[in-house]
């Protein structure tokens, strides 16, 4: 082998072949050939995987250095697709495009396919972009102008890129390419400052000084550019233009899915990649791009072949929307290239083969001891006194497990956190975090890769990312922000009606909001927004088969009567069980606050909030010596593990062993590969127990227990059936809960007495959910995503070739995996085989439970490492690997499955930042029972984040809870409504807690009625969103303290500007209410010279100082009906009629204390 030793900025100077180098090789020598030139280095990809394998190891040798790295996404869409790109990607595309013409150093990795695409103009990105500074003149309806007229969508609040939000003076944008959105606050037309807001919680960050505004779309869409397209689209396609949907949509202002594909009618001229490339550019062109370049171009004449003929979608010709393959390596051609390959070309005279070497197989021989004979042998072969070797490993747990197999081997090793920080090290073993595929020896500077997979395989690994701010369990299930009109409402005074909207009325010379509601014989009540607490959602059956109530009529109050009786029966029953659980004592848990936060301290990401305040509840939970029972219940992917291993590391740090019980095997062997990782760095035994284990492991792995020498044990439910002992058991996690049988969870209820039991569940099951609500259980929500997750967009579609053709394409050209789910062993094969023929670019393996372990194991493994792309299989992966580029799902004969199993398949794809797609297909000529029909409907309108929780309760409100305490309860919950049952029943046993006979009238809460014949609301003009308004009515309604409304008004200033003043006058009238909840007030009134207050018979205040009061001033003061105060004093002013309401309050409750 002749070894050519040559800088390698001369090597790269012109059209050069380098041949024989691994990926991360490849890397490294780019990024070496990239430190050295000035300018922009363009590494061209066969693959949209291919992209991602580079650009991660480049960024790996790049680290530490002032050396940017870029890339210009795919569209993620099938040539000519009906589908238009994600915000997302279409936000990092012009970020990447507005920067690529000014780059003095950087490199650029991007896909063939994606260089093939013809680009908007060069000028456009830079000629529709703006700069806003702190103190600029920004008129606000010119600047509303310009956002519209480069794409910016208007909404009510701003969660996506693209998107803007005027609120008064205060205006919120996400800009594309930015990572969070602005908020701008205008004075007049000044702006006085520019602030980074949170997406979730809406609040303010940071301020800023300035703001960039990228164009929102890859297309102009102002008036101009609308007519430059309609004109063109009848020059093209003559044939009736009006009547295509695209050529309409665009006349009316909308911007139609798949309009990407339609650039060129926009444009006079059209941009490629290379024109947006600095004047130095150098190329960098992998193996295999030709071939990619010459399918990419055979699909897209294929497609254009296929649908051109629809004349309601006509198409472009491939040329004007492409670069043809001789184009585009003529344009190669002309730069400076390094052409990639994996021999030597004999018939090049300038190929080089570097002095970087792939590595022999250096494997580790599994004997009853590892053994590194390979790994010492090839080391011995190229050792010398300056040889330096680094190891990388996946992950942290990864590393310290290799770290201590490489010292008892007689090789110790450092930590480096990257590549930077090993070479400017003088140790000879190093070992760093990284991802890479392949090592390599770099003979030139005498340094050694090892990748971990070289040496034992690759391991399966999860990450996700974190976002922060969550909804409290109230806000999902009685939230009224996602009321419909048409929606059953219970009104606790009035009964069941529909919700109209809200309406602004004008009562006593001043205007007041009030909701709509819509009774039997089409009787109108109109419920003032202050008494937004009186409503609740109906929520206990079919909205179709609600009967409204009538207005005036006493059978309201009979069926609250009828309920407040049974309520007060269920609650003295619930007590007894508070009672005896909370006389059980269990092991209170060392609060070891050290180790414990140094243990919180190694997750590698940010909790949200919601999780964070699960963790709360678990650990207190554990410090206290009662045994916990708590459900967490969160989605698919939400962060429930994190709970659990905190929960076990606070059990085993005080000498107690705990026990994870998953319901499959595949998903016991994921667990124990995040549990080992995630307790690296602690002296933790953990083992699983499942079918992937022999005998004779298993029998070790018992004695171990029943020793008390195992501290954390991963097992399916097997271990239920046996009889074994745990000396130390402190904890029992049950995961996917409704996954386990009757039997399973009777074996588990005997536990219940004495240890600690977390549950964890994306779905539960209805019973458990209501027991849930009563407190028999407690319960924690995890309802926000991780950061840029996107919900799966879902489809009903017939079956048919077609569609699943297209699906499984999209998703490959993206470079995806796809699950396409049959559910019949016997049909597996025939399935399996039909998509290899269907769709020959796909690689196709089977997966089911009959297989046999290492087989099965096997192939998931091979799944997740991307060595295939379509996994035909049964629901064996409902609970299995989680695979983060496994984007698409396919469910054969969709109407045979359950809600609660179709979300959790559901679940399996969308588990990264790319766009997933969940096709449910239904059979064409077989008809559907009608159970199946509500099933796929719900499914497919319950694709937001976070639905699994909803779909439970939705589900326990459908199917009822269960027989918990007795027969009669679904009755009831049936005539009043699920959530003024469950507020009753709650309010009847606070009141025997207090020693109290709760009265049926007790039950329902009393509530304060406040008239001050003043205005109070929020203005539409200061919030236009009837939803958004809808819940802070709500919010302020349930607002409990003085500081509850003051930490809320804070946050409406944040988000919509300082408030009007009808909104600060509805604060003020719930501090009010507040007041005269504590004095058992019911109404408070006030005009501008008399009120009145009128008390409850179970008013705290002593009537002997309203007595006194009138007597010591009988001109101001009147008691009339025993239980009304009426007051006369001049109050003209709104503040002189709140400040004498809380001086006379202010006086009762004075005396009454």
């Amino acid at each position: 082998m002749t070894k050519v030793n040559l800088p390698i900025e001369k090597m790269a100077s012109a059209k050069t072949n380098w041949s024989d180098l691994s990926v991360s090789a490849i890397a490294l020598a780019i990024t070496e050939s990239a430190k050295n030139f000035t300018g922009l280095t363009v590494v061209i990809a066969s693959s949209a995987n291919e992209v991602d394998a580079y650009a991660s190891s480049i960024n790996f040798f790049s680290h530490g250095h002032d050396l940017p790295l870029y890339r210009l996404p795919d569209w993620e869409t099938l040539p000519y697709d009906i589908f238009s790109p994600h915000q997302d990607i279409v936000s990092e595309r012009l970020s990447t495009l507005s920067q690529l013409s000014a780059v003095s150093q950087g490199i650029l990795v991007i896909s063939v396919q994606t260089m093939m695409h013809r680009l908007i103009p060069t000028d456009f990105v830079a000629s529709r972009t703006f700069l806003h500074r702190v103190g600029d003149i920004c008129n606000r309806e010119k600047f509303m102008l310009q956002l519209e007229q480069v794409g910016y969508q208007r909404t009510d609040t701003v969660f996506n890129c693209g998107e803007y939000a005027p609120r008064g003076s205060i205006i919120d944008v996400y800009p594309m390419g930015a990572e969070t959105p602005f908020r701008i606050d205008l004075i007049d037309d000044e702006i006085e400052s520019l602030r980074i807001f949170d997406i979730d919680s809406q609040r303010t960050i940071k301020k800023v000084n300035e703001l960039s505004i990228l164009p929102a779309k890859e297309f102009p869409m102002d008036r101009a550019s609308v007519n430059r397209f309609l004109n063109r689209w009848c020059l093209t396609f003559p044939k009736s233009p009006r009547e295509t949907p695209i050529y309409r949509d665009v006349a009316n202002g909308i911007a139609p899915q798949g309009i990407e594909y339609f650039l060129k009618l926009f444009f006079e001229n059209m941009s490629t990649i290379f024109d947006y490339l600095p004047p130095e550019a150098k190329i960098f062109s992998l193996a295999g791009v030709e071939a990619a370049s010459m399918n990419f171009w055979e699909n897209i004449t294929s497609r254009y072949d296929d649908f051109q003929l629809d004349n309601q979608r006509p198409l472009l010709p491939p040329d004007e929307i492409f670069i043809t393959v001789n184009e585009l390596f003529q344009k190669i051609e002309a730069l400076r290239t390094v052409c990639l390959s994996e021999t030597a070309n004999p018939k090049s005279s300038e190929n080089y083969k570097f002095r970087i070497h792939n590595l022999p197989n250096i494997s580790v021989i599994e004997t009853p001891k590892i053994s590194f004979v390979a790994l010492n042998t090839f080391l011995s072969k190229i050792d010398d006194d300056s040889l330096k070797v680094l190891f990388c490993a996946d992950s942290a747990g990864r590393r310290e497990i290799l770290i201590d197999l490489l010292s008892d081997s007689g090789i110790t090793t450092q930590v480096h956190e990257d590549w930077k920080k090993f070479t400017e090290s003088s140790c000879k073993f190093a070992i760093t975090v990284c991802q890479l595929e392949k090592g390599f020896f770099w003979e030139e500077k005498n340094i050694c890769i090892i990748a971990e997979g070289e040496l034992f395989g690759k391991q399966v690994m999860q990450r996700r990312r974190r976002s922060k701010i969550g909804k409290t369990p109230e806000q999902i299930f009685k939230s009224l922000a996602e009321l419909q009109q048409g929606t059953p409402v219970v009104h606790i005074e009035h009964g069941i009606g529909k919700y109209c909207g809200l309406k602004t009325l004008a009562i006593d010379k001043s205007f007041q909001e009030f909701l709509e509601l819509s009774y039997a014989e089409d009787a109108k009540l109109y419920v003032p927004v202050a008494s937004l607490h009186l409503i609740s959602r109906f929520g206990a059956s079919n909205n179709e088969s609600v009967t409204l109530s009538r207005l005036g009529s006493d059978k309201w109050e009979r069926a609250k009567e009828k309920a407040a009786k049974q309520i007060r029966d269920t609650a003295v029953e619930l007590l007894d069980i508070y009672s005896r659980r909370a006389s059980k004592t269990g092991y209170a848990c060392k609060d070891d606050v050290r180790d414990y936060n140094q243990f919180c301290r190694e997750f590698p990401f940010e909790e949200t909030g919601d999780q964070i305040e699960a963790i709360q509840a678990v650990r207190q939970d554990l410090l206290r010596p009662q045994p916990m029972d708590r459900l967490i219940c969160g989605d698919v992917g939400f962060g429930k593990t994190e709970v659990a291993m905190r929960a076990a590391f606070t059990v085993v740090s005080s000498g107690k062993q705990a026990i994870i019980l998953v319901p499959t095997t595949l998903l016991a062997h994921q667990h124990t590969k995040n549990f080992r990782d995630r307790f690296s760095n602690w002296p933790i035994t953990i083992e699983s127990l499942s079918r992937f284990k022999t005998k004779t492991e298993q029998k070790k792995i018992f004695v171990a227990l029943e020793s008390g020498s195992v501290d954390i044990l991963i097992t399916t439910h097997k271990l239920l059936h046996l009889d074994l002992q745990f000396p130390r058991l402190g904890l029992l996690v049950i995961d996917e809960e409704h996954r386990f049988g009757v039997r399973q969870k009777e074996k588990i209820k005997s536990l219940r007495s004495h240890v600690d039991i977390l549950t964890l569940t994306a779905t539960p099951i209805p019973r458990t959910l209501n027991m849930s609500m009563n407190k028999l259980r407690d319960l924690s929500i995890i309802a926000t995503p991780p950061a840029k997750r996107l919900s799966v967009k879902t489809f009903v579609r017939k079956d048919e070739s077609r569609v699943i053709k297209e699906a499984i394409m999209r998703e490959i050209m993206r470079g995806g995996q796809i699950y396409f789910l049959h559910n019949d062993v016997k049909s597996i094969e025939k399935i399996a085989h039909n998509l290899s023929d269907l769709v020959p670019e796909a690689l196709v393996k089977i997966a089911h439970g009959q297989m046999r372990e290492r087989d099965l194991e096997q192939v998931m493994s091979e799944f997740y490492h991307k060595r295939f792309n379509v996994l035909v299989c049964t629901t064996i992966i409902e609970t299995g690997i989680d695979v983060p580029s496994a984007n698409t799902i396919i469910i054969n004969r969709a109407d045979k499955f359950g809600l609660a199993q179709l979300h959790q398949l559901r679940g399996r794809v969308g588990r990264s930042h790319h766009q997933a797609y969940a096709y449910l297909m239904i059979p064409v000529d077989k008809i559907m029972d009608s159970n199946a029909r509500k099933r796929l409907e719900a499914i497919s309108v319950s694709d937001y984040l976070g639905s699994g929780f909803a779909l439970a309760t939705n589900d326990l409100e459908i199917r009822g809870a269960g027989e918990l305490l007795g027969d009669e309860q679904s009755g009831h919950i049936t005539s009043i409504g699920f959530t003024l049952y469950h507020e009753m029943l709650d309010n009847a046993v606070k009141a025997i807690q207090l020693g109290e006979e709760p009265s049926s009238i007790d039950v329902m809460k009393e509530v304060v009625e406040v008239n001050l014949n003043l205005p109070a609301l929020i203005p539409d003009s200061y919030l236009p969103d009837v939803n958004m308004r809808l819940t802070l009515y709500k919010r302020i309604a349930n607002c409990q303290t003085n500081q509850d409304l003051y930490d809320l008004q804070v946050e409406m200033i944040d988000r919509f500007g300082l408030l009007p003043e009808p909104a600060k006058m509805l604060f003020r009238i719930a501090e009010l209410r507040q007041i005269g909840e504590n004095l058992g007030i019911t109404k408070i009134e006030a005009g501008p010279v008399s009120g009145r207050l009128c008390f409850s018979s179970k008013t705290p205040v002593d009537p002997i100082k309203i007595i006194e009061l009138v007597q010591n001033n009988p001109t101001k003061f009147r008691i009339k009906s025993n239980d009304q105060l009426n007051f006369y004093f001049s109050m003209e002013e709104p503040d002189m009629r709140i400040s004498q309401l809380k001086t006379i309050m202010d006086h009762l409750f004075v005396e009454t204390n």
